[in-house]
């Protein structure tokens, strides 16, 4: 198999954490329903490929997220995960975390919008509403022990609102961090950021006072900017970057958002730059290749498609 050429960026972090959202994320929106036994074959592979964060799946009604109906069911086949490898889940409330907890779970994370049109959209209340909603969650959840990961979708546009100002995005992200959030996920839901909007927000949570080892970035490649957006960050001082095995995923309440940024991607990139993941990129492509058969159509990764046409 083909391997990148290494050549080190001494201004580049060492080592970056990759935030694998494939299970969950990337499969919520799989119209066909993918069996329980699948999703844990997956989450088991990605685990082998090197992955020590793999968020598992979502505990939010059936009725809104029907392809993650079975979170009671998948979580016990992944306990033996659970000594080497983070397992956050998503929990949308109360009754969200009450069922997580239930079962074990040491890392939870919060769904938040940085705009008023996707709050209503996809939680049919206001961003105040919403955060009023997480505040007893982050609390109870850090009473309990988890760690707590507070996502925020729309940072950097909105299909109904436009371009998201920078100082609109903070204003939510200290909301998150004041009530307990320990990191937070900055969310380009549609795709449409580019580095300098990226290096903008960065530079404005940390004017006020958010500090950049508590941040990760959550591409999607809608205009093919992902990678460049994730250097961008990386170049900041980010060490903590989401991505989706085989560019899985999108978004049911925002119609232009396409694939998350393929993790395979991300780790040609990284590879080649020296910087360590922990992540064997053979196994892991070999795990999208497995999860592309399991859906029945082609893995979106270009580095997937171009390793893997070279095994055949």
């Amino acid at each position: 198999m083909t391997l990148p050429m290494v050549v080190k960026d001494p201004r580049l972090p060492a080592r970056v954490r990759i935030y694998e959202v494939g299970a969950r994320d990337g499969l919520q929106n799989e119209k066909a329903t993918v069996r329980t036994e699948v999703k844990a074959e997956f989450i088991h592979r990605l685990a082998s490929a090197g992955l020590r964060t793999v968020e598992a799946t979502s505990f939010v009604h059936p009725k809104w997220v029907p392809q993650l109906a079975d979170a009671e069911a998948l979580f016990p086949q992944l306990q033996d995960l659970a000594e080497a490898v983070r397992l956050p889940v998503l929990v949308p409330n109360e009754k969200g975390l009450d069922r997580a907890l239930a079962l074990g779970a040491r890392d939870v994370a919060v769904f938040a919008s940085a705009t008023e049109s996707f709050a209503r959209a996809n939680l049919n209340r206001t961003v105040d509403e919403a955060l009023a909603m997480f505040e007893p969650v982050v609390t109870r959840a850090r009473a309990a022990g988890a760690h707590v990961r507070g996502y925020l979708s729309m940072c950097f546009g909105d299909p109904w609102e436009g371009a998201v100002p920078a100082a609109q995005v903070t204003r939510v992200c200290r909301r998150l961090v004041d009530m307990g959030c320990d990191e937070l996920s900055l969310g380009d839901t549609i795709g449409v950021a580019t580095p300098g909007q990226v290096a903008a927000l960065l530079r404005d949570l940390n004017d006020a006072g958010i500090p950049t080892d508590r941040l990760g970035v959550h591409f999607h490649d809608t205009y093919g900017q992902a990678l460049s957006n994730t250097l961008t960050a990386l170049r900041h001082g980010v060490t903590t970057v989401d991505a989706s095995a085989g560019g899985l995923g999108g978004c049911p309440y925002a119609k232009s958002a396409t694939g998350n940024l393929a993790t395979e991607d991300l780790v040609w990139m990284l590879d080649g730059l020296g910087i360590d993941t922990g992540v064997d990129l053979t196994r892991l492509t070999a795990t999208s290749v497995w999860m592309a058969e399991q859906l029945g159509r082609p893995s979106p990764s270009r580095t997937v498609r171009a390793l893997s046409h070279q095994e055949q």
